[in-house]
């Protein structure tokens, strides 16, 4: 980082969350003047409390992480309130910084939002040829919607925004409600549980078979800032490690760090989701210089010491 981030005042929305306390603590790390508006008092869904949020907080630049978001199962169930909700958040921000002649805003989508049987590896190109995976689907249309607002806005009012496409991202801080997380934190407290009762076997959703990447937080964090400071284009751009994993293979790497010795049961019918997930990273490369550092087995040790040290905590929520 450089001194772009001195005394900037930055609003990160979604900021005590998952991938927003990783953004918060690189920002404040950087001297920048973080504030991190909580939903109870500014619910993004409500367009007034956007333009509340930036009259209140007069920022320089405004990264929007906030989001409605859960794994398959999640997604299954609330496809109306995670369309409406993040379509309702998106469109409203982006609206409020416009009016408000916000210098910069830099947004997130999500890799929900590529067609279901896009072409391995994804490319940025390729987000508009075809539907998204259907379990998953209101979700990713909901936040594309931001990709064509920025490019809109800043084809007709000359505004300055960014909109990226992480993958599935993992690691300390995630969220592991197995009601609502996603693969690898699920798969972190399945097979601990299971080490400590003893069980000779856990269950899975699908049948394996399906391939995804995965992004280590701080990585990601890492790659939001780098947008921030050095792109400023509409252009859409992916946000990963490159790399792909079985979801078999996931759960057998999983289980060993978890140092769960036990068989798998594969419930088919339960969705695999999208068939496979690989992104093309060139794109954060070539623009603002961000490559994916932390070694996947390092990331997933610290995913797995992360929770059975706050396991407690977590299980008390």
């Amino acid at each position: 980082m450089s001194s772009f981030w001195n005394g900037r005042r930055v609003v990160v929305t979604g900021g005590a969350g998952f991938l927003g306390s990783f953004v918060v603590e690189r920002l404040r790390a950087e001297s920048a003047a973080v504030v991190v508006p909580r939903s109870s008092e500014y619910d993004l869904v409500d367009r007034g409390a956007s333009r509340r949020l930036l009259a209140d907080t007069q920022p320089d630049l405004v990264i929007h992480l906030a989001a409605r978001v859960g794994g398959i199962g999640a997604n299954r169930e609330n496809p109306g309130r995670y369309l409406f909700d993040n379509a309702m958040m998106g469109l409203g921000l982006f609206e409020e910084c416009r009016l408000a002649h916000i210098p910069k805003l830099v947004a997130l989508g999500t890799i929900c939002a590529y067609p279901k049987f896009a072409p391995i590896p994804f490319k940025e190109d390729d987000l508009w040829n075809g539907y998204p995976e259907e379990t998953n689907a209101p979700y990713g249309i909901a936040k594309k919607l931001m990709l064509v607002q920025s490019q809109a806005y800043r084809e007709q009012y000359g505004m300055n925004s960014v909109v990226l496409f992480p993958v599935n991202l993992y690691g300390p801080r995630d969220n592991f409600d197995l009601n609502s997380s996603h693969v690898i934190p699920a798969m972190v407290r399945k097979f601990v549980a299971a080490r400590e009762r003893g069980d000779a076997e856990v269950t899975l959703w699908g049948d394996g078979t399906p391939t995804r990447e995965f992004l280590y937080v701080d990585d990601a964090a890492e790659g939001i800032l780098l947008a921030a400071e050095r792109y400023d284009a509409s252009d859409p751009v992916n946000l990963g490690s490159g790399a792909e994993i079985a979801i078999a293979d996931l759960a057998a790497i999983i289980a060993r760090a978890a140092r769960y010795g036990g068989r798998f049961v594969w419930d088919t019918s339960k969705p695999n989701g999208q068939p496979r997930r690989r992104l093309d990273v060139s794109r954060a490369r070539e623009r603002f210089g961000f490559e994916a550092k932390t070694p996947f087995d390092q990331g997933l040790a610290a995913t797995v010491a992360y929770y059975e040290e706050h396991r407690e905590e977590i299980e008390s929520r």
